[in-house]
């Protein structure tokens, strides 16, 4: 089947024109027609133009680049020129958002031939662990339909999974690239904050936002990193480091580099399975010749705690801009009378700030809602001390933290999250719970180090309602990731050990039952 290929793979057949980029390009349509309304990972299809461009890189002959005809989805925050962009939100999906330019990622793509099929499902401005807040409603996970495909880059993960396309483009600012595809079953790296370009990218918080890639494999990602990172003149962030050939890193040779296993990653109440899975993986590390260290990272406890104070703190600024004057979503109020259909005439606002106050309170969904209060609370005159800059001196701590032990160590691993796939639903009501989804994802985030997700093995799980027929106990695998953590700029040498670590075991073979 042309869309389990890897980027490799297909290159390969590209080159010697055993395959051509329309037939790659319709058989992952094909691949999204057939399936996605079992998981509704692709919110804007864009096939039409993808054809028209495919057919044009089969014109041209030339796959000098090894991404050029390969097809891939975007999560729905990339801005791409004439495509709908909403966030998932009803703020911009009532008065769809077409934007006018490209994000400097797609267009470093699209530069290369890659070919864009459309948005995936995603939180509403990617705001979630789950993918359940956004305004299309949740995406479900390939494993297992019952279950959730993580979040926020839930669409993007399950569409790799699915074979939607050969690759997908995410975000994450809390673990928002790693935890799907730890779920889902698939590769994952969040950079180096300032290792790739932010622009075009709507924002949730902008210190912790960074984009990347979500693919099948290791070498894959390392083929689309090398394309989309290096310093842009549009986004002041991004660092004029040397970017290194990430490809060339893949030795597969470990021998004597230096992995820590923090204890605090390993806590009460959770998966067995996971942990069981994390622990053998570093066996198998070993087992390459790298060297076991123990070590310890004692402020990981105030991670969490420190995110969700400092995230909804820049949500409630950046979330500012909707304010339906200038683009989305306008009042809709319904008049006192109680006549709310969409067709009669609707009350006039009263003034600007009660036009703003109906626009935000239809717009934005539950979760948007809750931590733009958050933030609004910890950034105001009496409490601004005791939350925002509290949280921000915490922060310096955790960085601390990841800069001594990187003196001891050359990579760290940990499990992605504390427990497989849940249930669409289990959280819902609890938001709390959600956000302990990203227990062990958000230091690296407020560190600003990179961190991977690579499948490290399988939880056995009882076949739901939904599972595929005469599917038994055994049949039903729920993915586990194994987290890679590397110091700052670090990109190449997490890599290079998740790479040996893909290579010495089988995970990355498995698919998942959709037929």
């Amino acid at each position: 089947m042309l869309p389990s290929l890897t980027i490799t793979e297909a290159h390969e057949q590209l080159k010697k024109r055993s395959i051509s980029a329309e037939e790659l390009t319709k058989a992952c349509i094909e691949r999204i027609e057939k399936v996605d309304d079992r998981l509704n990972a692709v919110v804007h299809r864009n096939f039409e133009r993808a054809l028209e461009e495919a057919k044009e890189v089969d014109r041209k002959g030339e796959f000098d680049h090894p991404l050029t005809g390969i097809p891939y989805l975007a999560k729905d925050v990339y801005c791409e020129s004439g495509v709908p962009t909403t966030a998932c939100s009803n703020v911009l999906r009532e008065k769809t958002y077409i934007p006018p330019f490209d994000s400097t990622t797609t267009r470093r793509l699209k530069a290369v031939g890659a070919i864009s099929l459309g948005k995936t499902n995603t939180d509403e401005f990617t705001m979630g662990a789950s993918t359940e807040t956004s305004c299309y409603g949740p995406t479900r996970n390939p494993w297992d339909v019952s279950r959730v495909a993580g979040g926020s880059s839930g669409g993007s993960a399950a569409g790799v999974a699915a074979d939607f396309g050969l690759f997908a483009l995410g975000t994450d600012t809390g673990g928002s690239i790693r935890q799907p595809a730890g779920f889902c079953g698939c590769t994952g790296i969040r950079t180096t904050y300032g290792r790739t370009s932010r622009y075009g990218v709507m924002s949730m918080a902008s210190s912790l936002d960074t984009i990347g890639p979500l693919a099948k494999n290791i070498e894959d990602i390392a083929l689309i990193l090398q394309a989309i990172a290096g310093k842009d003149e549009r986004d002041g962030t991004t660092v004029d480091v040397p970017v290194p050939d990430y490809r060339a890193a893949l030795t597969g040779d470990v021998k004597g580099l230096r992995v820590g296993l923090p204890k605090e990653y390993f806590i009460d109440g959770m998966d067995p399975d996971v942990e069981q899975s994390v622990r053998d993986a570093a066996k198998q590390f070993e087992e390459l010749g790298a060297t076991i260290v123990d070590i310890s990272l004692p402020h990981t406890k105030y991670a969490t705690a420190t995110y969700y104070i400092i995230c909804p703190s820049e949500v409630s600024s950046n979330m500012a801009r909707y304010d339906g004057v200038r683009y989305g979503h306008g009042s809709t109020r319904p008049p006192p009378s109680g006549r709310t259909s969409s067709t009669q005439a609707l009350e006039k606002p009263k003034n600007l700030l009660d036009y703003y106050e109906s626009v935000r309170s239809e717009g934005f969904g539950p979760e948007v809602k809750r931590r733009i209060m958050i933030g609004t609370y910890a950034l105001s005159a009496g409490y601004v001390d005791a939350y925002y800059r509290q949280a921000q001196r915490v922060r310096t701590l955790i960085r601390r933290d990841f800069e001594e032990a990187f003196e001891e160590v050359d990579v760290i691993l940990s499990p992605v999250s504390p427990t497989p796939a849940f249930v669409v639903g289990a959280h819902t009501d609890d938001p709390i719970a959600m956000y302990l989804e990203d227990i062990f994802l958000s230091s690296q985030v407020l560190a600003g180090i990179p961190a991977l997700s690579v499948p490290c093995g399988f939880a056995r799980a009882k076949p739901s309602p939904e599972a595929p027929a005469g599917a038994k106990e055994d049949d039903i695998l729920l993915p586990i990731g194994l987290q890679i953590m590397g110091k700052q700029w670090g990109e190449a040498t997490i890599l290079k050990a998740a790479h040996a670590y893909e290579q010495a075991t089988e995970w990355r073979g498995k698919k998942p039952l959709l037929e």
